[in-house]
C-alpha cells in the first residue's frame, strides 16, 4: 500500500503574525506546501490529508485543485471538543491540544502507513524519498516498528532568531530512545550552540547533534495506541487551559513501555522553515537557487 502524507497545518503562527502555511516563498509565488506535496508525489505518496482548523477552510480550498491531479487530497479538522470518550474541555481553553491531538484528528481519513510533517517546513527531496521507502516495505514499517526523519543540528537553525528542536538520544542498538523538546536554540558569535532544556537549563549543543522537526513515519496501529495516550493525558489535564498532548511524547511513551521501536532516517539536506517573519527572505533566496539549479521547476504546480 502507497503511504499518505499528514500534513499539520492547523497552526496559527502567532510568532511569524499570519497564516505563514500559505505564505508564497517561491519564484512563482509558490509555498512551502507546494514544495513538500511535490516532493511527496515524486516520492510516490498518493494520498494527502491536511490537519486544518475549520475558520481556514476557505484558504486552503485552492488546494485541491492544486494538487488533486497528481494526488488524492483530503482534509481533517482540529477541533478544541473533538476529544476521546466523555471528555469535556474547560470552558476557558481556546486552542487545540497540540500535535498529537492534532493528529488523533486525522484518524478517520488514514487507513494505512502514513507519515507525518508540520505545513511549514521544508524538509527535502531525500526525507520523503527515505519515508517512502521505509513506509512501502513490508519488513522494515511492520506493527509497532515506526521512523523518524534526523537532521543535524546545525543544519536546522534559523539566522534571524531562536528555534524549538526535538533532541534526539539514541539506543545503542541505534534505535531511538528518547526526544527532549529544547527551546530558544540559537548559535553564537564563537560558533557554539546553546538551547534550553525541559528543566529550563542553558546547556551547549554540538552542532552534529540529531535533532527531530516532526518528520515521522507510521503505521496505521499507531492511531491505537495514540488514542489511548491521549486518554490517559485528559484524565489529568483536562480543565487545563494551556496544556498540549505533542506528538513525541507519545512517541516517547511507546518506546519506554517497550510497545515501538523507532528508526532514525539520517537526513542530510538543510531544513528550510518560517518562524519568524525575519526567516521568510532567507528562505526564498535559498529555494529560488534551489529552482535555478534544477531542482525544481517554475511554476511547481498548473495554477
Amino acid at each position: 500500500m502507497k503511504p499518505t502524507l499528514l500534513v499539520l497545518a492547523a497552526g496559527m503562527g502567532s510568532r511569524f503574525g499570519g497564516l505563514k502555511q500559505i505564505t508564497p516563498v517561491g519564484p512563482s509565488e509558490e509555498w512551502i506546501l507546494d514544495y513538500s506535496v511535490y516532493d511527496a508525489v515524486q516520492a510516490g505518496f498518493d494520498k494527502v490529508v491536511f490537519v486544518i482548523r475549520e475558520e481556514t477552510r476557505d484558504a486552503f480550498q485552492v488546494v485541491e485543485d492544486r494538487y488533486g491531479a497528481s494526488i488524492k487530497v483530503d482534509f481533517a479538522f482540529q477541533r478544541l471538543e473533538d476529544l476521546p470518550g466523555d471528555f469535556t474541555p474547560s470552558h476557558d481553553r481556546e486552542k487545540p491540544w497540540g500535535t498529537g491531538h492534532a493528529v488523533y484528528a486525522a484518524r478517520n481519513s488514514i487507513d494505512g502507513p502514513f507519515a507525518v510533517i508540520n505545513a511549514d517546513d521544508f524538509y527535502g527531496r531525500q526525507a520523503y524519498d527515505t519515508l517512502a521507502k521505509f513506509l512501502s516495505s513490508p519488513n522494515e514499517a511492520s506493527g509497532e516498528r515506526y521512523s523518524l526523519v534526523g537532521y543535524q543540528l546545525e543544519n536546522t537553525l534559523s539566522t534571524t532568531g531562536s528555534v524549538s528542536r526535538g533532541i534526539c538520544r539514541l539506543n545503542p542498538n541505534g534505535s531511538l530512545d528518547s526526544v527532549e523538546e529544547y527551546t530558544d536554540i540559537r548559535s553564537h558569535e564563537d560558533g557554539s550552540i546553546g538551547g534550553r532544556n525541559c528543566a529550563g537549563d542553558i546547556v551547549q549543543l554540538s552542532a552534529d547533534t540529531l535533532v527531530s522537526l516532526n518528520c515521522w513515519g507510521f503505521t496505521k496501529s499507531f492511531l491505537d495506541h495514540l488514542e489511548g495516550l491521549f486518554t490517559e493525558f485528559l484524565e489529568q489535564h483536562i480543565q487545563e487551559t494551556k496544556s498540549e498532548f505533542y506528538l513525541p511524547f507519545a512517541v516517547d511513551s511507546l518506546i519506554h513501555d517497550k510497545l515501538a521501536t523507532v528508526l532514525p532516517l539520517r537526513c542530510d539536506a538543510t531544513w528550510l522553515g518560517v518562524t519568524h517573519r525575519t526567516d521568510l527572505e532567507p528562505v526564498q533566496e535559498r529555494i529560488c537557487r534551489l529552482v535555478e539549479q534544477g531542482n525544481y521547476p517554475s511554476p511547481l504546480w498548473s495554477r
